[in-house]
């Protein structure tokens, strides 16, 4: 069973619907004994830092997260919930994340030319850096779509995709057996859903 995590934050049904559509066994869920019991983890997020990171935490199922990605279990940020997987965040602040991948999220007007709009919104193309089970099913090129103004800066070891957004900006990351997309498998076609297959196989 895959659990997507329900902390008030985050483009449950779409989730929900890629998943039914591969035929995986999925259920969007605020109970920390859900994750527990899960197979694998996903951590969505839309919005701003600040108020999911606190959301999260109040919810009581940061913890059981935590602990489950510490013993193995495969967890799979989407969007923000990828930017929550870091050790904190500077949007507004500077806040605490999951610190569950060394590193800290970051404005991308910090490194994209003037003229770029921001946030970035819309289909961009991968660039694979590393191999990644995620990408098990994927192209070099393979474009997927993307809303963000914020991206996580880490050590390149972590890095597994890059997009060229005016500048080379952090699309996806594996640590071990946690996982993060800062695109939209679930709002990517066929390629996202490709994705979303490969996490269930890892």
């Amino acid at each position: 069973m895959i659990a997507i995590v329900n902390y008030g934050v985050g483009n449950l049904f779409s989730l929900e619907s890629s998943f039914n559509a591969i035929g995986q066994n999925v259920i969007v869920t605020s109970d920390p004994n859900d994750l527990k019991h899960s197979d694998r983890i996903i951590l969505p997020g839309v919005g701003a830092f600040e108020d999911a990171a606190r959301k999260l935490f109040a919810s009581g199922l940061a913890e059981p997260l935590i602990d489950e990605a510490r013993k193995g279990k495969p967890v799979l940020g989407i969007c923000l919930g990828m930017q929550l997987l870091f050790t904190k965040s500077y949007e507004f602040g500077v806040h605490d994340g999951l610190n569950l991948i060394p590193g800290d999220v970051r404005p991308i007007s910090d490194i994209i030319p003037a003229d770029f709009k921001i946030p970035q919104i819309g289909w961009n193309s991968l660039h694979l850096t590393k191999p990644s089970g995620l990408f098990a099913n994927s192209h070099e090129g393979d474009y997927v779509y993307f809303v963000h103004s914020y991206s996580a800066f880490c050590d390149s070891g972590y890095i597994t995709a890059i997009t060229d957004y005016g500048a080379g900006l952090t699309a996806a990351v594996q640590f071990g057996n946690v996982y993060g997309a800062q695109f939209h498998p679930e709002k990517s076609g066929n390629v996202g859903l490709n994705m979303l297959r490969a996490f269930c196989e890892v």
